[in-house]
């Protein structure tokens, strides 16, 4: 992963505060020079607007790769588990490859284009690959339309989503997009396995006498990755947390102590060595800043986010080209964390808190959704 600087470019910035960087100043490193102490920013919380609502099944379109038999057994399996509608299940024939080419893209474009109705907020892709269209992610090029432009110099900045820290929860109906999450998985076994725990996560935190779940942020050593340590929740935590059925914990790389109940665990690294399985609620989320962990099936050495999920979380996100770490590239922790504890679901908790997410694939289960 290239070094990039965030100079000047916050977050708020992509709400059109202020001028956007330049590829150029995207090339300074973010850390001072070698033998000089890393500085981190006071952290402070974002505001995030407050939730009434979010999609169910109703709202939900599923898309079946028919020559894919992994995406046909995975299909039928979601479709029949979440109660999709009939008529919001579209079966099309594409090629089961890593990347789309355009044209390839485009035809699969209009047929979802034409078959889902006003009604579909979201969608669901029942397959693995592909995941890419050219150097954009998948989901991302559906939800808002490919960008050729990222491809021509991927560490640049992207597009802004109109979708990033939004309290809609009809986005098709309000933004005119359709958010949308692959049902990714190494096989149909632990596809299934997945979808069950994101059904079984429904509703299921923030009871009472339900323990607290752990929102666990961990920073590391390894500076070009661990850049959203200066955007990680501040040490002053609110404490209606607790109310919401969560408590924050921050940790580095160095602590290796168990931890129970994590519902949500960010960290910046190429790999992990070991993720415990026996950790996640039902519902979890998992994600970690590096190049490729969106190229599902061959990442180059480093850290698919499909292990994620392997090892027992129900969302999560990667990036399928060199992205260089902008903040914006990646989901925002505290976004992320604050959509999903009012309700959100995975798919809109998820898409809600990347604010340039053209490269960016989500994957997972869509309607999981564990708080009250």
């Amino acid at each position: 992963m290239a070094l990039v600087c965030l100079c000047g470019a916050s977050f708020a910035q992509t709400t059109g505060a202020g001028p956007e960087p330049t590829p150029e100043s995207a090339q300074k490193p973010v850390y001072q020079e070698k033998g000089a102490p890393q500085t981190t920013p006071e952290r402070r919380w974002v505001p995030v607007p407050r939730l009434t609502g979010r999609l169910t099944a109703k709202d939900l379109g599923l898309v079946i790769n028919t020559a894919d038999p992994y995406s046909v057994a995975v299909g039928e399996y979601y479709a029949r588990r979440r109660r999709i509608p009939t008529d919001q299940v579209l079966r099309v024939e594409i090629p089961v490859k890593a990347a789309l080419n355009v044209v390839e893209f485009g035809e699969l474009y209009a047929r979802i284009r034409d078959h889902m109705g006003p009604q579909v907020q979201g969608l669901a892709l029942a397959w693995t690959q592909p995941y890419a269209v050219a150097c954009n992610a998948i989901t991302s090029a559906i939800t808002l339309g490919f960008e050729p432009e990222a491809c021509a110099q991927t560490c640049a900045p992207t597009k802004p989503s109109r979708y990033f820290n939004s309290a809609s929860t009809r986005p098709f109906t309000d933004l005119e997009l359709r958010p949308s999450m692959l049902l990714a998985s190494r096989s149909v076994q632990s596809a299934k396995a997945m979808i069950d725990r994101g059904i079984a996560s429904d509703r299921q935190l923030a009871k009472r006498g339900v323990p607290l779940a752990n929102a666990v942020f961990v920073s590391t050593g390894d500076r070009a990755r661990n850049v959203r340590a200066q955007i990680f929740p501040p040490k002053g935590l609110p404490g209606e947390l607790a109310r919401f059925g969560v408590e924050v914990n921050l940790r580095d790389s160095a602590d290796t102590s168990p931890m129970q109940r994590v519902v949500l665990y960010e960290t910046g690294l190429t790999h992990m060595d070991y993720i415990d399985k026996t950790q996640w609620v039902p519902g979890a989320l998992a994600d970690h800043l590096t190049s490729s962990g969106g190229q599902l099936l061959d990442t180059g050495g480093q850290m698919s986010a499909l292990e994620w999920l392997e090892s027992g979380a129900t969302a999560s996100y990667g990036t399928v080209s060199e992205p260089c770490n902008h903040l914006q590239k990646f989901p925002h922790p505290q976004v992320l964390l604050m959509h999903y504890m009012q309700g959100a679901t995975a798919l809109e908790a998820y898409w809600r808190s990347v604010a340039w997410p053209a490269q960016g694939v989500f994957v997972g289960e869509p309607l999981a959704a564990p708080f009250k």
